[in-house]
């Protein structure tokens, strides 16, 4: 009896010095934030192979279990062994997702730089004449307005003058300057291109080890955890992974089919720049909400200077493409919901793109519906422990709950 009441003496000892410790380092962050994110960043840098080489195992973790598994089925039969069939199935299932992934990279900067290059080069031989051409359009399809035919021609002229002037005063002159930067950024390139190899490298180690580092985490998660609190842990991991592995690998395939589509059908139209415009869609679809417009909006700029009619039909092209995906493909591919309403997607996209960019972007639907569920757990467990209703309809039009009975009083004038 003596040894359990000095016990939780003791753990309410360890816990309030870790709850001293916490706040010292939270008020140390925000008054020295620059400094916090100086050392973040130096982190993040020393451990760039790891973190590109763990996203790529997250990535292809479906298809080597798909492969280990065929692999390991095919050969059941004609080898007993299960450690030996194991490591054969292991080994294929590697190596087949390594060059998937190398394929898949190669393949599409193959496709993407060659055109881009062409592109850039056919936009600047052919910008005069573009331009050109669109003030004919415009002076033609207002003819019969003269007022505003001016006004518009006006403006743009005023608009091209603008753009002249900027390139004579400001990017020629800093030539030099802008090649310092692409040399830098050359050099960031390389780096990237260094530490993508190395994390192909850790990709091969983690797709192959992670059972035994799963199960390692648990061991820790248990000796360090009540069994309870354990256990709600590793549900809650569960749910992690199922949110994110299922929405975001699910969007790179969405994506994919998006971006190949939209090249046969841009295609079939006789579009300019389809590869270019394709890829771009492609890839910004992986972005929910704002995705197809941060694509669709420069594209549209670049095919506006070919041809405006061709613009318009580009436009309504996209509506099409992303109603098609909104309510056919995507929920095909995705799947049930993730639960969280419209707005909370829209929120979550900004406050997350704000905070981490584009990768902030892609991760925030999945990374808010795991806090929203964790909110609610907790919103529903202190509604239990205070034995009031878990119906979201007893709180609508609620005035009052009476503290007697627990009734809930409605007040219908209540908006």
């Amino acid at each position: 009896m003596k040894n359990n009441r000095y016990r939780k003496y003791l753990y309410l000892g360890i816990t309030a010095l870790i709850v001293i410790i916490l706040s010292v380092c939270f008020i140390f962050s925000i008054m020295r934030t620059s400094r916090v994110r100086e050392l973040v960043n130096l982190i993040t840098d020393i451990l760039a192979p790891i973190i590109y080489g763990a996203v790529m195992a997250y990535l292809m973790n479906p298809v080597y279990n798909h492969v280990k598994g065929w692999v390991d089925r095919g050969v059941r039969n004609s080898l007993k062994n299960d450690l030996l069939r194991g490591r054969i199935a292991a080994v294929i299932a590697t190596l087949f997702s390594t060059v998937f992934l190398c394929v898949l990279v190669t393949g599409l900067i193959a496709l993407m730089i060659p055109e881009l290059i062409d592109s850039t080069i056919s936009i600047v031989e052919s910008l005069p004449s573009s331009i050109a051409n669109f003030q004919n359009w415009l002076a033609q399809t207002l003819s019969g307005q003269p007022e505003l035919e001016e006004q518009v021609l006006a403006l743009f002229g005023r608009g091209v003058s603008y753009a002249q002037e900027t390139l004579q005063t400001e990017i020629l002159p800093n030539v030099y300057s802008i090649a310092g930067k692409l040399s830098t950024g050359v050099i960031n390139v390389v780096v990237v291109i260094k530490n993508l190899v190395i994390g192909v490298i850790v990709m091969v180690y983690l797709l192959n080890i992670k059972g035994k580092l799963v199960t390692q985490a648990k061991m820790i998660l248990y000796s360090l955890l009540p069994l309870r609190i354990a256990n709600k842990t590793l549900e809650e991991c569960r749910y992690i992974h199922l949110m994110f592995g299922g929405f975001i690998i699910g969007k790179i395939v969405d994506s994919l089919i998006i971006g190949i589509l939209c090249f046969f059908l841009l295609s079939f139209m006789n579009m300019p720049f389809v590869l270019l415009v394709s890829v771009v869609i492609g890839c910004t679809n992986v972005i929910p909400f704002f995705g197809p417009f941060i694509g669709a909006i420069p594209m549209s700029f670049l095919i506006l200077l070919v041809s405006p009619v061709k613009c318009l039909y580009f436009i309504v092209f996209i509506f099409l493409l992303q109603i098609f995906d909104g309510y056919i493909l995507g929920p095909r591919i995705l799947g049930g919901s993730t639960g969280v309403s419209s707005f909370w997607v829209l929120f979550s996209i900004l406050f997350f793109g704000g905070l981490f960019g584009f990768v902030g972007m892609i991760i925030a639907v999945p990374t808010f519906a795991v806090i929203y569920k964790l909110f609610t757990e907790l919103v529903i467990h202190y509604l239990h422990k205070k034995g009031l209703s878990c119906d979201i309809n007893d709180y609508e039009g609620l005035s009052y709950i009476d503290g007697a009975d627990k009734s809930y009083q409605k007040d219908k004038r209540e908006l």
